[in-house]
């Protein structure tokens, strides 16, 4: 008699979230497992003609907001998950976790995995903590398993009532997918450096602190930019490397950005192709992740991988990826003097910046380099799936 092969549905709201953090972990479980696998986001037909022919691909609408639209995309999951007959379907991000965890319910899908890679209500005030927790509480309550994207973000989980510590584990030591370390090779950080400091005209002797991520006020960017305005008034060496773009509705004062845009010692590059990323990150002496809520700091992860320290805060998630004094420096969230202190303690400490980015590069790999993450995953799902 032949075994069944195994199917396994991964559902994010949109295509770049597959993209970036599930299809390298489809591809392994296919490769290792003989996985069949289907992957469900809003419709993207250049991301659909991008995947292997292996992996199956299924278009979903979904609107980025939570409205009545949602019901039509529920019935579409719904008739999706019962047609398949799926053994496992993950999910994650707000919307596409709230519809598939109805549906695959209600479609009775033995395993009904939610990837909780971060906490979307934390943050917020008021009427929309209380939607979006209320949400948060019903995708927990309908999953068979949870798993959390850190120690710190399933405790507060806990501690929140949304599920009960029976439900949910965290794999390996938090995180994602990782980083791929033969991608973000370390040997050629010194000619990305030259590079990118060429480009936008920075000084081979400047110190750089880099900032990656979009420009809006719960990244931290109302505190970065005020304590490098304070930081670059007694340092013209230093520089600030903003890598990516600047939001509408931002919520950082105008004031500030146009000081940003007018400023030698600020450069904003814009949007950026991830492919690019390691050049920039090569580029910097530190970086600087001041947030206010985070899921496990990707960046964090990537900037490890090329030896540069960080500087990021005491929040569940990026205060776990490295360890305080030894691969990061943590501040308070939403601290502009807490910030600038750290700044102005690495840019006059060569050698303690030097120490903070190996033992970072250190972690990485013993940690988030993408072999370890991906077998990680794959042990996981095998056990669920057994």
């Amino acid at each position: 008699m032949v075994r069944r092969m195994k199917k396994i549905c991964f559902v994010t709201t949109v295509s770049i979230t597959l993209k970036s953090f599930v299809v390298e972990t489809a591809k392994y479980l296919h490769e290792k497992c003989g996985y069949d696998v289907t992957l469900i986001c809003d419709n993207d037909e250049e991301f659909a003609s991008s995947l292997p022919e292996y992996i199956h691909y299924i278009p979903v609408p979904m609107s980025r907001g939570i409205d009545i639209s949602g019901f039509a995309s529920v019935l579409k999951f719904y008739k999706v998950f019962r047609k398949e007959k799926f053994d496992l379907v993950q999910y994650s991000t707000p919307n596409a976790a709230c519809y598939a965890s109805i549906a695959s319910f209600l479609a009775r899908v033995p395993i009904r995995l939610y990837a909780q890679w971060g906490i979307r209500y934390i943050g917020l005030e008021g009427t929309s903590r209380k939607i979006f927790k209320l949400i948060e509480k019903v995708v927990c309550k309908l999953s068979t398993h949870i798993r959390s994207v850190s120690p710190m973000n399933m405790q507060f989980a806990i501690d929140e009532g949304l599920y009960k510590k029976e439900k949910v584990k965290v794999v390996g030591n938090g995180g994602t997918i990782g980083v791929d370390m033969s991608a973000y090779d370390v040997a050629q950080k010194g000619m990305w450096k030259n590079e990118i400091r060429e480009k936008y005209k920075i000084n081979e002797n400047d110190f750089v602190f880099g900032f990656a991520g979009r420009i809006s006020a719960d990244k931290g960017c109302t505190e970065l930019l005020t304590a490098f305005k304070n930081l670059a008034e007694t340092n013209e060496k230093a520089k600030l490397l903003v890598v990516g773009p600047v939001e509408d509705n931002c919520g950082v004062s105008q004031e500030l950005i146009d000081w940003a845009n007018n400023s030698n010692n600020v450069v904003l590059t814009g949007r950026v192709d991830n492919a690019d990323m390691k050049r920039y990150y090569s580029a910097m002496d530190v970086l600087v992740h001041p947030t206010y809520r985070e899921g496990f700091g990707m960046v964090i992860q990537e900037a490890g991988a090329l030896a540069v320290p960080v500087i990021t805060t005491k929040i569940p998630g990026a205060s776990e990826v490295m360890v305080d004094n030894e691969s990061c420096v943590l501040v308070e969230p939403k601290n502009t003097l807490d910030l600038q202190s750290a700044m102005s303690d690495l840019i006059c400490d060569t050698e303690k910046t030097i120490k903070l980015g190996n033992g970072a590069y250190e972690r990485t790999k013993i940690f988030y380099d993408r072999p370890i993450m991906l077998e990680n995953l794959k042990n996981d799902y095998t056990e669920l799936l057994k």
